[in-house]
C-alpha cells in the first residue's frame, strides 16, 4: 500500500524543509514501530518481526527521500499556482481601478509612451550602428576591419582605404590571420535601356565569402580562382531582395546575363535573406573585385594592383584562434612597414617612414566603433543619454502622479490594512499597478518607435536599411526590461509611503485633517523633472545653433546652385576624341537651357572625388610632407560657375589653351602654406614629375571644403582642363534657381545626346555635401524633439503637482481668504511656491549642462557649449512654463468661496 495519501495531511505550504523531513521521519518511524508490533501480535518473536519489517520497507533512507521530493515539488507546484492566482488577482484589481480613472491611466501610459519609445527607437539605431555585427559573420569577435594610419605635421590620420596592391602586401606579409577579404561597395548601373538604374553592388574578393557562414539559395558563390588578377571572371552573385523583384525568385535566373556597369555578368547563385555582406544597404549583386578594379582604371588595367596610388577598396581580417589583438596588431605593423618601404623603392617622392610613421589598426568590423568613426554615431550615442533623460522625466511625473494618488486613497489604504490585508500584499498589489501602467505604456512606446522612429531614421540616415521594429527582437526585449524597470520605478515610492502608512492615525483623520501633506518627494521629483529639462534644452539649442552655422558656412561654392552631370558610356566604345566631343556637346546642350546660368568642364568633384599629384617647388625637399594637395582642371568658365571668388591674379582663361604655358591658381591656404610670407603670384610649380616644365601661379582663390567641413580648409590648386586633359571630363551647371528641384529636368535634356546604352548622371552639390551636415541635424532634430518632450512632460507635471497641491489646500485658501486676504496674495501665493521649485531646478539644470559641456563641444560647429544667449533663452522658456503652468490653479485658488471651504468638513 502506498503512505503518501495518509502523509499528505501532515504538509502545509507554510512548512519548510526542515519541518517536511522531521514529519517523514516521525510517520515512517510510527509505521515501522506498527508493522514490528503487528507481527509479534502474529506470533513472531521480537528480532524476527523487526527483520521482517526492514525487508518489507526496503531502502528506509530511499523511501524518505523519494516522499521528501513528491512533497516539495507538490509544495512547489502549488505556491506557483497561488502567486500567479495572487497576480492575476492584482492584475484584475489594477485594471478594474484604473478603468474608474481614465483620464490618470491615460496620461501616464501617454507618458510612459513617450519615454520608452524614445529608448527604443535610439536603442534600435545604436544598437544597429555600434552593436550588432553584420548578419552571417563568423566569430565575429574574431573579424577586424583594418585601417593604416600616417603622420603629417604631427597629425595622425587613420584611412580603412587600401590600394589593392596594399591588400596584397598584407596578405601575404602576415601570419596571424587565418583569413582575409578585401571589398568595395559603390553604385553601378545595372540593366539596359529604360529598365537600368543605378544601385549598390558589393565587389569582393574571392575569399569574402570565408568571413561568413553564408550559404546561396541557390547556385554557388564565385572562388578565389575567378577572382583572380588582371581582370576577374565574369560571374555575379544576387543579392536575395534583387532576385526576388527583377527574377521574380526564380531558379532560372542562374545562368541569365545581367548588365552591370560596362560589363555583362552571367549569374552564378543567389545570396541568402539579410546577408548584406559589410554593406549598410542590401546590393543587388555581387561581383569578383579584380574584375571591377580593372574596369576602374581603362588606361592602364593593370595600375590598380601594380602601383600604390589608387586607394580604393576596404579590408577585413580575421584573427587565428588564440592570437590577441595586440599580437595580430604588431605582426600588422611589420607587413606594413615592409610594403611602405616597398613602395619608397618605386615611389622615391613618398616621405620617408620616420616621418610619417606608418602603422596598422585592427579594429571593430563595425565601422562606427574604428577610428573614422563618424559623427552620427558619436551623436547617436549622446542621444542614448538624452533618451534616457527623457524617460527620467516621464518616470519622476508618473512618480509624482501615484505618488498624488496613493496620498488620495490614504484612507481606503488604512481601511484595508485594519481589514487584514498584509502589507507585503498590499506593496504587491500597488507594484502590480504602477508595472502594468508600464507595460502598456511599453505597448504605445513600441508603436511609437515603430512609426515616428522609422520616420526619423529615414530622415536622418537614409544611407542605412533598418530592421522594423515590431521585427528586431533586441529592441523588443530592451524595451521590455525598460517598461519593468520604469514600472517598479514609478510604483516603488508611492507603494513605501502607502506600506507605512498609520492605519490609527488615517481612520482618524477628517476630510481636512492630514489630506495635504507636503512631500519633499514630490518637490524633488519636481525639481528633478525640471533640471533635466534645462540640460536637454541647452543641448537642443547648442546643435541647432550649430546646424545653423553649419548651413551658412561658406564653402567656396555655391552647393545650392551647382549640378554636377557625369557621362557613364556602359561600354560604348568611344575614341578619346569622340569622347571629347560628347563632353563638349553636353557642354554646350545645357548651356542652351533657359533655367541654367553656366556650365563647365572640371574633373574631379568636391565631397565626391579628388585627384592628387606629386608637386615640386623649389626650395622645399618634399612638398607631400606639407598635407595633401588636391588637384582640379577645369574650364575658363568655372569660377562663374562654381561661384568660387578669385582673390588675387585671375582665374583659368581663355588664353589657357594646350599648348600655351601652363598656368595654375592655388588657393589662399596653399599660398600661404607654399610661400610664407611672400607672394604665390608667378611662382613656378611642377606637376608630376621635377623634370616637367615650371606651371606658373596666375592667381590666388579663395579656400573651399572640398572633403571635410572642419576647420582646416585643406590645399586645392586649379589647372587648365585644355592642358591637363578633357578625356575624363565632367560637367558643373549652375541653374538659375534652386539646383536640387532641377536635377530630373537637366538629366532629361542631355540624356537625348547619349550613344547607347551610355547615360548621365545628374545629382546637386548640395546634396553631396548633405552628408557632412547630417550630423547637425541629427544631433539638432533629436535634441529639439527630445527637448520638447521633456519640456511637455515637465510642464503637465509641475501643473499637475500645483493643482493637486492647490486642491487639497482649499480649506486653508479659504480660511486665508476669509481673514482677509487678496486674490492677488493667493495668487502670489500659489506661482511662488512654482517659482520656487523651478528657479532650483534651473540651478541644478544649468550646472549640469555647463559640466556636460566640455564633452559635447568637440560635436558642436563653430559654437561654444556655454552660449549665455542659448542659457539665458532656456532659462527664459521654463521660467514662463512655470508661470503659466501655475497660474491657472491659483486663479482657482483666489476664486475660491470661503464659506463654501469652510463648510468642505
Amino acid at each position: 500500500m502506498t503512505l503518501i495519501p495518509r502523509f499528505r495531511r501532515f504538509f502545509s505550504l507554510d512548512r519548510g524543509a526542515a519541518d517536511v523531513e522531521r514529519m517523514v521521519d516521525d510517520e515512517l518511524r510510527f509505521h515501522f514501530d506498527m508493522t514490528v508490533k503487528d507481527l509479534i501480535a502474529r506470533g513472531m518473536g521480537a528480532a524476527d518481526a523487526r527483520r521482517e519489517a526492514e525487508r518489507r520497507f526496503g531502502d528506509v533512507e530511499r523511501t524518505r527521500d523519494g516522499l521528501e521530493r513528491i512533497d516539495h515539488e507538490r509544495i512547489a507546484r502549488t505556491r506557483r499556482l497561488e502567486w500567479l492566482s495572487g497576480v492575476g488577482q492584482d492584475l484584475r484589481y489594477a485594471a478594474r481601478g484604473l478603468r474608474l480613472t481614465p483620464a490618470f491611466a491615460a496620461g501616464v501610459v501617454l507618458t510612459l509612451g513617450l519615454g520608452i519609445g524614445a529608448n527604443a527607437t535610439m536603442f534600435g539605431i545604436v544598437d544597429q550602428l555600434l552593436f550588432r555585427p553584420p548578419a552571417y559573420l563568423a566569430d565575429a569577435g574574431r573579424v577586424h576591419r583594418i585601417y593604416l594610419t600616417r603622420t603629417f605635421d604631427g597629425k595622425e590620420t587613420a584611412h580603412g582605404n587600401f590600394e589593392y596592391r596594399r591588400y596584397l602586401d598584407l596578405v601575404s606579409g602576415t601570419t596571424s590571420f587565418s583569413d582575409a577579404a578585401g571589398f568595395w561597395n559603390a553604385t553601378f548601373a545595372v540593366g539596359t535601356g529604360e529598365q537600368s538604374a543605378e544601385m549598390l553592388i558589393g565587389a569582393v574578393t574571392g575569399t569574402f565569402w570565408h568571413i561568413f557562414t553564408a550559404r546561396p539559395v541557390i547556385g554557388r558563390f564565385f572562388t578565389p580562382d575567378e577572382d583572380r588578377t588582371p581582370d576577374g571572371a565574369s560571374v555575379a552573385v544576387l543579392g536575395y531582395g534583387f532576385w526576388q523583384t527583377k527574377f521574380g525568385g526564380r531558379s532560372d535566373a542562374l545562368g541569365s546575363q545581367l548588365r552591370i556597369g560596362s560589363r555583362a555578368y552571367t549569374i552564378i547563385g543567389v545570396a541568402p535573406e539579410g546577408f548584406f555582406g559589410t554593406a549598410p544597404t542590401p546590393p543587388a549583386a555581387f561581383v569578383p573585385i579584380t574584375g571591377i578594379g580593372a574596369a576602374i582604371s581603362p588606361r592602364t588595367p593593370s595600375s590598380y594592383f601594380t602601383k600604390y596610388n589608387m586607394r580604393w577598396m576596404e579590408m577585413v581580417m580575421r584573427r587565428k584562434p588564440g592570437v590577441s589583438i595586440a599580437a595580430a596588431t604588431a605582426d600588422l605593423d611589420k607587413a606594413y612597414l615592409r610594403s611602405y618601404e616597398q613602395q619608397r623603392a618605386e615611389q622615391p617622392q613618398t616621405p620617408p617612414s620616420a616621418v610619417t610613421r606608418p602603422h596598422a589598426i585592427v579594429a571593430s568590423i563595425l565601422r562606427e566603433r574604428g577610428p573614422r568613426q563618424g559623427k552620427d554615431s558619436k551623436i547617436a550615442t549622446w542621444l542614448i543619454a538624452v533618451s534616457a533623460i527623457v524617460l527620467i522625466i516621464a518616470c519622476a511625473n508618473v512618480g509624482n502622479l501615484l505618488l498624488a494618488r496613493a496620498l488620495r486613497r490614504r484612507r481606503e489604504i488604512a481601511v484595508r490594512l485594519a481589514l487584514g490585508i498584509s502589507r507585503r500584499r498590499l506593496l504587491a498589489q500597488l507594484l502590480t499597478e504602477s508595472v502594468l501602467l508600464a507595460l502598456l505604456g511599453g505597448l504605445a512606446g513600441v508603436a511609437l518607435a515603430q512609426w515616428g522612429g522609422g520616420v526619423l531614421r529615414t530622415m536622418l540616415l537614409p544611407g542605412v536599411t533598418w530592421t522594423s521594429t515590431l521585427a528586431d527582437s533586441r529592441v523588443l526585449a530592451f524595451t521590455a526590461v525598460v517598461a519593468l524597470v520604469a514600472g517598479l520605478l514609478t510604483g516603488l515610492a508611492p507603494a513605501m509611503q502607502a506600506g507605512r502608512s498609520d492605519v490609527a492615525a488615517a481612520l482618524k483623520a477628517g476630510v481636512r485633517e492630514g489630506t495635504y501633506h507636503h512631500s519633499r518627494l514630490r518637490s524633488g521629483l519636481l525639481v528633478l523633472q525640471g533640471a533635466l529639462s534645462v540640460v536637454l534644452l541647452v543641448g537642443a539649442g547648442l546643435f541647432v545653433r550649430s546646424l545653423h552655422n553649419v548651413r551658412s558656412l561658406r564653402l567656396g561654392y555655391d552647393a545650392d546652385r551647382v549640378l554636377f552631370v557625369n557621362s557613364e558610356l556602359r561600354g560604348t566604345k568611344l575614341a578619346p576624341a569622340e569622347r571629347i566631343a560628347l563632353t563638349r556637346q553636353l557642354a554646350e546642350q545645357g548651356r542652351a537651357m533657359p533655367t541654367v546660368a553656366g556650365v563647365s568642364l572640371v574633373a574631379t568633384v568636391p565631397f565626391y572625388m579628388t585627384n592628387v599629384e606629386d608637386l615640386f617647388v623649389a626650395g622645399i625637399d618634399s612638398v607631400s610632407k606639407l598635407g595633401t594637395f588636391e588637384l582640379q582642371s577645369v574650364s575658363p568658365e568655372y569660377f562663374a560657375t562654381a561661384g568660387t571668388r578669385i582673390l588675387r591674379g585671375r582665374g583659368i582663361g581663355s588664353e589657357d589653351r594646350e599648348h600655351a604655358p601652363l598656368t595654375m591658381v592655388v588657393s589662399q591656404s596653399m599660398a600661404k602654406r607654399l610661400w610664407p610670407g611672400r607672394e604665390a603670384l608667378g611662382q613656378c610649380v611642377k606637376v608630376g614629375a621635377d623634370t616637367v616644365p615650371c606651371t606658373t601661379v596666375v592667381g590666388v582663390a579663395e579656400d573651399i571644403k572640398s572633403g571635410t567641413l572642419a576647420d582646416d580648409p585643406g590645399y586645392y590648386y586649379y589647372l587648365s582642363i585644355e592642358q591637363y586633359g578633357l578625356e575624363h571630363a565632367a560637367l558643373f551647371v549652375r541653374t538659375r534657381g534652386e539646383a536640387a528641384a532641377q536635377v530630373e529636368t537637366v538629366r532629361r535634356a542631355l540624356q537625348h545626346s547619349m550613344p547607347g546604352d551610355a547615360y548621365v548622371t545628374v545629382v546637386s552639390l548640395d546634396g553631396l555635401v548633405d552628408p557632412e551636415r547630417r550630423p547637425f541635424q541629427l544631433g539638432a532634430t533629436m535634441f529639439a524633439v527630445f527637448g520638447a518632450l521633456a519640456l511637455l512632460v515637465a510642464a503637465v507635471g509641475l501643473y499637475s503637482v500645483i493643482a493637486y497641491n492647490v486642491a487639497q489646500r482649499m480649506h486653508e485658501m479659504g480660511v486665508r481668504v476669509a481673514l482677509g486676504a487678496r486674490s492677488s496674495d493667493v495668487i502670489r501665493l500659489v506661482v511662488s511656491d512654482a517659482m520656487r521649485l523651478t528657479i532650483i531646478a534651473v540651478v541644478i539644470g544649468s550646472a549640469a549642462a555647463l559640466a556636460a559641456g566640455r564633452w559635447v563641444a568637440p560635436l558642436l560647429y563653430n559654437t561654444s557649449p556655454k552660449d549665455p544667449a542659448i542659457f539665458g533663452g532656456v532659462v527664459a522658456t521654463l521660467l514662463g512654463i512655470a508661470v503659466v503652468a501655475s497660474i491657472f490653479p491659483a486663479v482657482r485658488a483666489a476664486r475660491v468661496d470661503p464659506s463654501v471651504a469652510l463648510r468642505s468638513d
